[in-house]
């Protein structure tokens, strides 16, 4: 599956990875014209299991996170699997997993193993804790991190329990990250002709993510504390209801609290000793909510976004997420693609949010069907229909491939 004229055309990448972490990482690369070879168990990956379910009966999640790749079926518990996984590997540039820490080295698909043949190979394995630590071997979910690293702690309002935040934050940013070390990896590979490890951590990444959360306590050695929808140090800075639902508005300075003042009809907030600075009107929240939402609920939320966006105070309605992906914006930057397979309904899916003025649009293709690439990859390798038929009866491709062997040979 090769393109031309994207940054990452000509590059091979083997992903053993199944749900989120990995996968998104995969399909990150992928996006950008590396040819992905997904490489799955004989019931597949456990996504194409879990709903929402398309129009075809395919997952959403699943077709989200495995575009742009090919599939093959390997039964990695079979040594004519295993076999067949490492000569996949041999003239791979990169290899992303997301096995259990030991797990990859005991199928001889580890970094140990599979660089020993392939010494410029990019190996980057996604983790809930990381490769070492006291928590290495622990499972992980995403609510899992979110509780150990103090999202759930910092989310909710101040006198509610702590709260998931709505998204898989801590498997999507630590697929970001896979993605990101990978690049760092080859670019380094440029220079040295040598490949390496890349340990992603969930734990670690989810804490990479809290940025201003981890540079607070960094600052302060006290945790930050639930606020809700507003921000912990600046007012007014946060979510207000309208006539009609909800708006926020950001203010960080004397300047932009003085046109804010004007615009809702309440200069003598300026003058006003309680809102005299961001600290103070930080402390006297209750205060300016009360005015700011007397004046706001009397007004629709377009009305609102109207006076404030007038007046240059940065403002904006709270949307749902299909408000915003069928807005005329999300539209004009591509953030969703149509996409068809033979006779299968149109779908759409997303695609990695950066442009390159350099390169061509994103790769969008639909994830393929389980095993749908087996043959063409195999015979990329050389494998020619009697070698194909020899791995088979050995159980490369599972105990489901044997029997339909069998079946077909009895038949003939």
């Amino acid at each position: 599956m090769q393109h031309s004229n994207l940054p990452l055309e000509g590059l091979r990448v083997i992903d053993f990875s199944r749900v989120l972490a990995g996968p998104y990482c995969a399909a990150l690369l992928g996006d950008l014209g590396a040819d992905v070879i997904k490489i799955e168990p004989p019931s597949g990956d456990d996504y194409r299991a879990v709903g929402p379910f398309n129009a075809d009966g395919e997952s959403g999640l699943f077709a989200a996170m495995n575009r742009n790749k090919r599939s093959i079926v390997l039964d990695l518990k079979t040594e004519a699997g295993r076999e067949l996984a490492r000569a996949l590997c041999v003239d791979a540039d990169v290899v992303v997993e997301n096995f259990r820490p030991g797990v990859a080295g005991k199928l001889g698909i580890g970094y140990a193993e599979l660089s020993v043949a392939n010494p410029s190979l990019v190996y980057a394995s996604v983790s809930g804790f990381g490769q070492t630590g006291p928590e290495s071997h622990r499972p992980a979910y995403d609510i899992i991190l979110q509780a150990m690293c103090g999202l759930m702690d910092a989310t909710g309002s101040p006198d509610g329990p702590p709260t998931m935040i709505g998204e898989s934050v801590s498997d999507v940013v630590s697929g970001l990250f896979a993605s990101w070390g990978v690049l760092a990896a080859l670019l380094a590979r440029e220079k040295s002709g040598k490949g390496t490890h890349v340990d992603v951590s969930m734990f670690d990444a989810t804490l990479g993510l809290s940025a201003t959360l981890v540079a607070r306590y960094a600052a302060t050695g006290i945790a930050p504390r639930r606020v809700g929808n507003r921000h912990p140090s600046s007012a007014p800075f946060g979510a207000f209801r309208a006539a009609d639902g909800f708006y926020v508005v950001a203010v960080l300075n004397n300047k932009l609290f003085a046109a804010f003042a004007h615009a809702i009809g309440a200069p003598y907030l300026i003058d006003d000793a309680r809102f005299a600075s961001d600290a103070s009107r930080c402390q006297h929240e209750s205060a300016l909510r009360e005015t700011i939402e007397a004046w706001s609920s009397t007004l629709s939320v377009d009305e609102v976004n109207c006076a404030l966006g007038a007046a240059g105070v940065p403002v904006a309605p709270i949307r749902n997420l299909q408000q915003a992906l069928e807005s005329e914006h999300a539209a004009h930057r591509a953030v969703l693609t149509e996409v068809k397979r033979d006779a299968k309904p149109t779908t759409r899916v997303p695609s990695q949010p950066v442009k390159f003025s350099a390169y061509a649009s994103n790769c969008v293709q639909s994830a393929p069907a389980l095993g749908e690439h087996a043959d063409a990859l195999l015979q990329q390798l050389g494998y020619d229909a009697e070698d194909i038929a020899v791995l088979r009866e050995r159980g490369a491709f599972g105990a489901e491939a044997i029997n339909v062997a069998t079946k077909e040979r009895d038949h003939a």
